[in-house]
């Protein structure tokens, strides 16, 4: 299935929602990660490169993953189908 760059945003942002929920570990993980800060959280969610990297950190733990897609009710590919829809997303160098 091809995901619209449309629906990826929005799921990037409903993921960066269920982020923001676990302020316990992964919302702490997320803000190191990043170099993020809250404020950033508020004022750069609608920036899709921003919401680029909200796919990218949770593609760093399959239990991320698995967590935030079954509070969310997607399928678990769904992360990475998201990321490939976004500007940029496509193109992917893990060295």
């Amino acid at each position: 299935m091809t995901m619209s760059r449309e629906s990826a945003e929005v799921f990037a942002l409903n993921a960066l929602g269920w982020i923001v929920g676990q302020a316990e570990d992964v919302l702490p993980a997320f803000l190191g990660a990043t170099g993020s800060s809250e404020s950033d959280i508020r004022e750069r969610a609608a920036d899709p490169e921003f919401q680029l990297c909200v796919l990218d950190f949770l593609m760093m733990d399959d239990q991320w993953i698995i967590s935030c897609c079954d509070a969310l009710r997607v399928p678990y590919e769904r992360v990475a189908e998201a990321r490939q829809a976004m500007p940029g997303g496509a193109e992917m160098s893990w060295t």
